[in-house]
């Protein structure tokens, strides 16, 4: 039941990019990115700092569709450069220009950034060295959509996750795809969960898909645990043979992770080392 739940939520996450998105969805077949299919981001430049705006864009909002509690902010106070090679997406227990949620008065910002605008890739070696946050409600996640979400809408553009983490189970991370007929309830994924009781928010970790034409293989710090192709879709259609844009956030609350209670501790902050895509086409 919790997986069911978990994969419904993931795919609305998705949804709400589309239903009233505070941010725009690319143009309706609008041209992918006139880009090399490669991409690095090593996060490097003084602390404080922007990042990349050649490389990443603020998607600002609230998510009602999930019920998450945060608002999405594009300035450096929740997501900037640490001076050390990082990016630190920061949620923080505040509302400093009350911003209005679908609930109210949000009581929460944080923030999305995605390559919508700036770079696409088909297949390649998708991944990025991450250290999560830790406590209830929280919820990082690293993933994709299909470029021609504006024309296709969700979830026949497709959708790619990579990683995402939720608070309550601080050993484990889920890697899900969606499309036409096995989205929502019906995602299709698979969770890895670290030995010996360690958990992802102790360290980083490398979070990584392999994306060929038939196949999407999931690894963390190098351990496959998930191989997905046309065969496990039961006659379904497979989208995953077109271009894909990259998406890093830090949601706080929402049906799946549920909210924040008296034990979370704020800020809390999603560290990531780089980001890379290899051998895209």
């Amino acid at each position: 039941m919790r997986k069911t739940l978990r994969i419904a939520m993931t795919g609305l996450l998705a949804a709400a990019a589309l239903a009233a998105a505070p941010w725009p969805a690319p143009a309706a077949d609008a041209a992918p990115p006139a880009v090399a299919a490669t991409f690095t981001d090593n996060f490097d430049g003084a602390a404080g700092s922007a990042v990349d705006g050649s490389k990443w864009g603020y998607e600002t909002g609230d998510n009602v569709n999930n019920h998450e509690r945060q608002y999405y902010t594009d300035g450096t106070k929740n997501a900037a450069l640490d001076g050390q090679g990082n990016l630190v997406i920061t949620a923080r227990k505040e509302n400093p220009a009350n911003y209005n949620c679908w609930y109210g008065r949000c009581e929460y910002t944080s923030a999305r950034l995605s390559t919508a605008r700036t770079f696409t890739t088909a297949y390649g070696r998708v991944e990025a060295r991450i250290k999560v946050p830790r406590g209830q409600g929280m919820w990082p996640a690293f993933w994709m959509l299909g470029n021609d979400i504006g024309s296709a809408g969700w979830p026949n553009c497709g959708e790619i996750d990579v990683m995402e983490n939720v608070g309550y189970e601080p050993s484990t991370v889920h890697g899900t795809i969606h499309g036409p007929g096995y989205s929502g309830s019906g995602g299709i994924g698979a969770g890895y969960t670290l030995p010996n009781g360690q958990k992802f928010a102790d360290g980083f970790h490398t979070f990584a898909v392999d994306w060929s034409p038939n196949k999407i293989t999931w690894s963390v710090d190098g351990n496959v645990y998930q191989t997905r192709t046309p065969a496990d879709l039961n006659g379904n259609r497979w989208v995953f043979d077109h271009r894909f844009y990259l998406i890093l956030n830090l949601a706080v609350g929402g049906y799946w992770p549920g909210d924040p209670d008296g034990s979370t501790t704020f800020p809390q902050q999603l560290v990531v080392d780089y980001v890379k895509v290899t051998g895209g086409s």
